[in-house]
């Protein structure tokens, strides 16, 4: 009986996230709420010394691991966030495009921009920032939305080779199922997949010329320009402490965030009119109750053994096929949930399985407008991208996804073989 009511709320908490739309309750909410319930109803059910113990060991680990994943989070979306509202990221953008450029260059440009710009920042940022550019180029509606489709696409994918793009990548990173050095392996697939989908997309280009219509650039400060490379230092410095001194991730950035405070002091930006503390009030803290309430909710269908189903799609299918159709999967489900069941369903697989599942659960979200952050920020952002408008580009998404899970596999295969 426990765990039919655990599981039946798992999956109001699911319906919860697909419906966020149509009932107009925030995900964060209903899965917070689940969440938490579910371990309370765990903890009252608990029998004798010995099991209400195992129940605390499994939410004190439950905690912990959501501590790492936030206090991460919270930090590269604090540098992002300040450097979003002084408009370095804007000055970048500037700094890239010509002021005149063909529609066919564009969209290779916007493809690159994306990938590279979603593994340092989250994909709700890089999504946001990409969607100003191309409305700002006053496209046709059907333009517009094909130039919309590839930064969809290319968002997911930028994200994938780096843990601080994508959660499902720091997801899987955190669980130690891929080193950082793993990942990078990611980026040529990655990437190669991408242009796949901007040369198939580019076919039916015009041979005009686009204006680049620039606006009015804030001014760069010697401040600004300072914080921005103690972001990038921070970046490189994680990758390199992890790989030499297995230094986790977590640690590096709350350093690199403390030295952004610092800096700030000591330049007097930190002032009463613009403290540099308010910046983590302004990142998406939404995001973060949400992927609580998950982890929350997965950590007791972990506990209740109901994730022990999961596994036996991979007893039916080859590990590779699996993972592909959970990348398939994710396009309807959110990825985040779905990650966090796989990893504690205890799935045995050799490391370039695991980097599939890494691509696949990252990407697949793109084949369905509504399957990642970055589609329905898009859609919030475009008139006319609509969930019919974008499936016409699904033989195109799905080719291009499964060319990239292939070449992820095979590099897999070269590198570990």
């Amino acid at each position: 009986m426990l765990n039919i009511i655990l599981v039946a709320l798992a999956v109001v908490a699911l319906l919860g996230v697909v419906l966020e739309e149509k009932i107009h309750i925030n995900k964060a909410k209903t899965t917070l709420f689940v969440g938490t319930i579910s371990w309370i109803i765990l903890f009252i059910s608990s029998s004798g010394t010995e099991g209400h113990e195992s129940v605390i060991d499994a939410l004190g680990e439950n905690i912990a691991e959501i501590a790492s994943l936030w206090l991460f989070l919270l930090a590269a979306m604090t540098f992002v966030a300040y450097l979003n509202k002084k408009g370095m990221i804007e000055n970048m953008i500037y700094i890239i495009l010509p002021n005149r450029i063909s529609e066919r260059a564009l969209m290779f440009l916007v493809a690159i921009f994306c990938f590279v710009f979603s593994s340092l920042a989250d994909n709700i940022t890089a999504t946001l920032v990409s969607m100003a550019l191309i409305l700002s180029l006053r496209l046709s509606d059907k333009k517009t939305i094909k130039f919309a489709t590839l930064v969809v696409f290319s968002v997911n994918s930028g994200g994938v080779s780096l843990i601080t793009g994508d959660v499902t990548t720091l997801m899987v990173f955190l669980a130690g199922k891929v080193s950082i050095i793993d990942l990078l392996y990611l980026i040529a697939p990655a990437l190669a997949a991408v242009m796949v989908l901007a040369v198939a997309l580019s076919m039916t280009a015009s041979s005009e010329t686009i204006e680049i219509s620039r606006s009015h650039s804030k001014e760069v400060r010697q401040v600004d320009m300072l914080i921005g490379i103690t972001f990038l230092c921070t970046i490189v410095g994680t990758i390199l402490l992890n790989i030499f001194f297995q230094i986790p991730p977590v640690l590096t950035f709350l350093t690199g965030l403390s030295l952004m405070f610092l800096i700030a002091r000591f330049f007097n930006e930190d002032i009463d009119e613009d403290p540099i503390m308010e910046y983590i009030r302004i990142i998406e803290f939404e995001t973060l109750m949400f992927f609580l309430g998950v982890l929350m909710i997965v950590g007791v269908l972990k506990e209740i053994h109901v994730l022990n189903s999961l596994v036996q799609i991979y007893h039916v299918l080859p590990p590779f096929a699996a993972n592909y159709l959970m990348g398939l999967l994710s396009a309807a489900i959110d990825n985040v949930p779905l990650t966090a069941a796989l990893l504690k369903a205890g799935i045995d697989m050799a490391k370039p399985e695991w980097m599939v599942l890494t691509y696949s659960v990252g990407v697949g979200g793109s084949l369905l407008v509504i399957g990642s952050a970055a589609g329905v920020v898009a859609m919030s952002k475009v008139k006319g991208l609509t969930f019919g408008a974008y499936i016409r580009y699904f033989p195109l998404l799905l080719l291009s996804y499964t060319l990239g899970c292939l070449a992820v596999y095979g590099m897999g295969q070269l590198v570990f073989t």
